[in-house]
């Protein structure tokens, strides 16, 4: 029996994918086909595929093609998927000549012409792009603008600009800039937000108003109440709201948080999370920092993403302690924040006045979690134990610090009609809830 090998992705399945499946089944009599797994489409940089690896896989299945379906997960494998079982042929497209080459020391190499004018990848340019409006603090929107060139089905067209002139290159380029938001709103589908906090609860709601997708950087509001009716504002127009925290959208991370829920370290007994970064406050006035984020606003959310995400929202007590550059008291240069669950403790400290290692450390009855600095660009970790040699290292390809894969998550979201995000509902609330706290000085202690 001649046992024939053939690998993609199989996005968006179409006839030039069957006529290859066809074309490899006709070189023997038994055909393995391997669908990458997302994680490896991402580690390819392939993050705009549009189904994820079910869908895929079921529609190989229902061509009838393969006799066996396997999942590629790690650079390499097809080595090993030859050896394993016991392959005659690898064959794959014709745009790959020269590439799998290496292959020919364990089995015969095929390569097969594609069908001419079609792909996955084409279709997924010609259908319609959603047209992104981005408001907000320019040099970051900068970042924001370049991460969505990787993103197929989005196109940065608009942007709100107080000052045309003061822009980086990236956002001089945008089609349409305007310093009228409500104008930006009326050529978009769906809006960035980026703006100060304060501003954040009147411009999301505003666009949800207006029929508008938001993605909106956290927090999306300065108290609970203004959360929950921003989000059930979208849920009644059938629209997408969603928290821009890149670090949920790490591979890393996502994998950190299954693997510390699966047991993996024992009990949960604390979690401690450091995000600091320093900004020269020198010749500064008080009404000049009104109008920049403080530390808790800028780095607050992120600290206390995997806090509520492993311990949950339901903490018993809390206790916040500010230095305040300010009389008014809103602008901290530093905040450390501890609470106090049933079983379990947690801490963060944040800071744009005072630098610390900016790492996380998940402490359990059996092991902890080690991420280090920057650890909100999460691309490796260690899980440590009492045994050394029972370690275990980490690692995931972080493109772009996590925005294009946010950016994607968002595509879906509109396309599918449904939320596709990585931050919980109570955990958006629960971090609105502890800004509300901060700003009304509740448990609040100055140092």
């Amino acid at each position: 029996m001649t046992k024939v090998i053939t690998y993609g992705t199989f996005d968006l399945l179409h006839y030039g994918h069957i006529r290859l499946l066809e074309r490899a089944k006709a070189l023997g009599d038994y055909l393995i086909v391997g669908v990458t797994a997302d994680d490896y489409d991402k580690s390819r940089g392939k993050i705009n595929v549009k189904q994820p690896l079910i869908e895929r896989v079921e529609a190989v299945r229902g061509t009838g093609l393969a006799d066996e379906i396997i999942i590629e997960e790690y650079e390499g494998q097809k080595i090993d998927d030859v050896r394993r079982y016991g392959v005659d042929i690898f064959t794959v497209g014709s745009d790959w000549v020269g590439k799998f080459d290496y292959l020919k020391e364990y089995c015969q190499v095929v390569y097969l012409d594609r069908t001419e004018g079609i792909s996955s990848s084409k279709l997924r340019t010609e259908s319609r792009k959603i047209a992104l409006g981005m408001t907000g603090d320019a040099p970051f929107l900068g970042k924001v603008k370049k991460e969505a060139e990787f993103v197929n089905g989005m196109e940065v067209t608009g942007l709100c600009a107080e000052n045309r002139d003061r822009l980086p290159e990236p956002l001089g380029e945008i089609p349409y800039i305007t310093s009228d938001y409500g104008r930006l709103l009326d050529r978009v589908d769906a809006v960035y937000i980026h703006s100060h906090p304060s501003d954040h609860y009147e411009q999301v709601k505003e666009a949800l108003c207006r029929g508008k997708h938001v993605l909106c950087e956290s927090p999306a509001a300065l108290s609970r109440k203004q959360c929950v009716e921003l989000f059930s504002l979208a849920k009644e127009k059938g629209l997408i709201l969603m928290e821009a925290l890149k670090t949920a959208y790490a591979t890393a991370y996502s994998r950190l948080l299954l693997l510390v829920k699966t047991g993996k370290i024992g009990r949960l007994a604390a979690v401690d999370a450091t995000c600091t970064s320093l900004e020269d406050l020198s010749g500064v006035g008080e009404e000049q920092l009104s109008s920049r984020w403080n530390s808790f606003c800028e780095w607050g959310p992120t600290a206390m993403l995997p806090i509520f995400q492993l311990l949950g929202t339901d903490y018993r007590e809390k206790r916040i302690v500010s230095r305040f550059a300010d009389r008014k008291k809103t602008y901290d240069t530093f905040t450390k924040v501890d609470l106090l669950y049933r079983d379990a403790v947690a801490s963060l400290k944040v800071g744009k006045g005072v630098k610390s290692e900016g790492e996380l450390v998940i402490s359990g009855t059996r092991g902890y979690v080690y991420v280090p600095a920057p650890w909100w660009k999460t691309d490796y970790f260690e899980i440590r134990y009492e045994n050394p040699a029972e370690n275990k290292r980490c690692f995931y390809q972080l493109d772009g610090e996590g925005i294009r894969y946010e950016l994607v998550a968002f595509v879906r979201s509109i396309e599918r009609g449904r939320p596709n995000t990585y931050i919980e509902r109570p955990v958006s609330e629960a971090i609105a809830g502890m800004m509300e706290d901060f700003y009304a000085g509740k448990d609040v202690r100055e140092i």
